[in-house]
């Protein structure tokens, strides 16, 4: 921050300087200025030609587009002209990204800058009379500091033959952007007080965009995602005004650029400030977000149940499956209803709100749900069966299948409660926006996502034809039953290994020992008669509700693990720093960021798979691409800051900033490929 302040200050000092300063020079430190046209005599009357300002800048200097970025100043010209004659728009020619002290992107010229404007001379303009053109043109130009700059430039109209061959050969025509629109359907849409720009090019290539918004000044950083083939920009943008701004195709070193201006395809909702189409898309990406999470490793085991209870009502009528069905749905919408309700309270005290992370970076959350996962597998293998209050059965297995709505409803709860620290595809992104927009959005959002999850249970209760697929019941069911408490010990030990990476080993024995300690009570408590069951129960409780504080409280007192102590074998990651990433990006080093976490199997699943192998290794090697990890295990502002800047609301976020001081980052999607992973970097 301090340094950012430093070089805003010293921006702010040569802009008050600049117009006093640019007179007095002949040019300014790092450029040199020229004046050319393209004039040819004789002048035709009301024939327009083209003047061109070249400014040449010496090696590590730059200069600014017509709209600077984060900070910076934008060339002007002034021109002389003689009586009766007028210049047109100023025009600039394709810019270039930096990145400047303080983690500030700008826009701009490296080596040459160009601007041009038509000249067109009154109607009766001698032809055969030499005429001489005039510019006052004046520029700030930075590279360890920033020197404000001017000239007086000239040069004759009609040119002479030498000058034409010199504007045409040094300027070429693809230093500009094109006339026209792009060759493939580009959309603007509206996201919040941002706009969206989405396109699916008919070409390869890689593409950057510099807004150019009216008053100078917008909210942050343009952002780019893919889905599929289709390229999304998202840009933030102040006001109501058309979107505005350059889209630049970069292939090899050829380069194209179009402007692109336009509203918003559609009108905003009333008092919602997001539109309509958008809304429906992020509420439809959350659906499929939620269907696509009964996939998920982590929501498995209880997926499991669900099946043995759908198993276990084979031989009942309809209706009271559908019941069952319906009572699983309940469960999945209270948990969910009720952590957009969490979110909304939580937004609204100013807190920073993300998926996943504000539950399982907490360890008592975690010490809580591995208690509950080893309890639910305990009572599958037999070794006790909790009884509900009011029912006509004796066990939470069979209060699934006979009546026992209440025990449907617990397992959709607990499926819900473990899907938390995933994010399925489109998941992520629906999320993250839903989490900038309104309380109704936010509650819209989570109604998307829970019914996204029961979806298919709704459906398979609601159709009684299905059930002549599901095998009919039988002694083989205890068997079943006994062997679907293995998933839950496995996702115990996957909670294992979150404590160990959050707290260390020390911390996972701590957890092993509270588990004997539950599985012993728990044995007694299945172990004693009807006449002392129900004291059991209480002491059985209390003291597992005792035990598992007392222990999440000394875990929670243990020292974080460093990430250099977490590290596995393969890549050789570095720890993220803002003040790093800024470094290497303004060294123009190419920079992979994985922001990931160990409660965050997507995030593993994805660092095994497509990120931590042979190729992708190779290829960091040989392009010198710096590996570089967000590790969000355990709390960290400035991690959570850096994730909500790319508009997601968790983990896992992989980033890749391609080589060059100004490249612009690429958000990858939420489940990765080798393959894609692989096309990403070799941009």
């Amino acid at each position: 921050m301090k340094r950012k302040s430093g070089f805003l200050m010293r921006t702010l000092i040569a802009c008050l300087f600049l117009p006093f300063l640019s007179i007095l020079a002949a040019t300014g430190e790092g450029v040199r200025a020229r004046l050319l046209s393209d004039a040819q005599g004789p002048l035709a009357s009301g024939k327009s030609f083209l003047a061109t300002v070249v400014l040449e800048l010496d090696p590590g200097w730059h200069t600014y587009w017509k709209f600077p970025g984060d900070s910076g100043l934008p060339p002007s010209v002034t021109w002389i002209l003689p009586r009766g004659w007028t210049a047109g728009p100023l025009e600039f020619s394709i810019p270039r990204m930096f990145s400047e002290p303080g983690d500030m992107i700008v826009y701009g010229y490296e080596r040459i800058s160009l601007l041009r404007a038509s000249i067109t001379p009154s109607p009766d303009a001698a032809g055969d009379s030499v005429f001489e053109l005039k510019a006052h043109v004046s520029w700030l130009a930075c590279k360890d500091l920033c020197v404000p700059g001017g000239a007086e430039l000239s040069c004759n109209i009609p040119s002479s033959p030498a000058s034409v061959m010199d504007a045409a050969t040094r300027i070429p025509a693809e230093l500009w952007p094109e006339r026209g629109a792009p060759p493939f359907a580009v959309r603007v849409s509206e996201n919040g007080g941002g706009r969206v720009l989405s396109f699916t090019p008919r070409s390869g290539g890689s593409y950057e965009f510099f807004p150019d918004p009216p008053q100078g000044t917008t909210s942050g950083h343009v952002t780019q995602t893919f889905s599929g083939r289709e390229i999304i920009f998202s840009i933030p943008w102040d006001g109501a005004s058309p979107v505005q701004g350059l889209l630049v195709q970069t292939e090899g070193s050829a380069r194209r650029a179009w402007w692109i201006e336009g509203n918003a395809r559609h009108a905003s909702v009333s008092g919602g400030g997001v539109a309509t189409g958008v809304l429906l898309a992020a509420l439809f990406s959350g659906f499929l977000g939620g269907l696509i999470l009964n996939l998920m490793p982590c929501v498995l085991p209880v997926i499991s149940l669900k099946i043995f209870g759908f198993i276990a009502q084979a031989g009942e009528s309809p209706s009271r499956i559908l019941r069952h069905g319906m009572a699983f749905a309940a469960g999945i919408f209270t948990w969910f209803l009720g952590l957009g309700i969490l979110v909304v309270l939580l937004k609204s005290k100013g807190s920073q709100v993300t998926w996943g992370a504000f539950q399982f970076q907490n360890p008592y959350f975690v010490v809580g749900l591995s208690v509950l996962v080893f309890l639910f597998a305990l009572n599958l293998f037999g070794v006790f069966e909790i009884i509900l209050p009011g029912s006509a059965v004796t066990s939470l297995d069979r209060a699934a299948s006979r009546g026992g709505y209440l025990g449907s409803f617990f397992q959709g709860l607990f499926a819900t409660l473990l899907a938390t620290p995933c994010t399925a595809p489109f998941l992520g992104s629906a999320l993250g926006f839903a989490f900038s927009q309104s309380s109704a959005v936010i509650l819209a959002m989570f109604f998307s996502v829970s019914s996204g999850m029961a979806f298919p249970y709704l459906l398979l209760s609601a159709r009684p034809g299905w059930r002549r697929w599901i095998p009919k019941p039988g002694p083989w069911m205890e068997r079943l039953k006994q062997f679907m408490g293995f998933p839950l010990l496995a996702t115990n030990l996957w909670l294992l290994w979150v404590i160990q990476n959050q707290r260390g080993s020390l911390a996972v024995v701590l957890l092993l020992g509270l588990f004997l300690m539950l599985g012993f009570c728990g044995w007694i408590y299945g172990a004693s008669s009807l006449k002392w069951r129900t004291l059991s129960l209480i002491v059985f409780v209390a003291l597992a509700v005792a035990s598992a504080w007392i222990a999440a409280g000394r875990i929670k007192g243990m020292s974080p693990v460093l990430l250099e102590e977490s590290m596995g074998e393969g890549i050789p990651w570095i720890p993220y720093s803002a003040t790093r990433l800024e470094s290497l990006r303004t060294q123009g080093k190419p920079v992979l960021l994985d922001f990931t976490a160990s409660w965050c199997l997507t995030c593993q699943f994805n660092e095994r798979t497509a990120i931590n192998v042979p190729a992708v290794r190779k290829l960091l090697r040989e392009k010198g691409i710096t590996p570089m990890k967000g590790d969000w295990t355990n709390e960290d502002p400035a991690i959570t800051t850096a994730i909500k800047s790319f508009g997601r609301a968790g983990v896992p976020l992989v980033v890749y900033y391609p080589a060059g001081s100004g490249s612009q980052s690429v958000v990858l999607p939420e489940l990765l490929t080798e393959s894609l992973v692989l096309r990403v970097l070799n941009q």
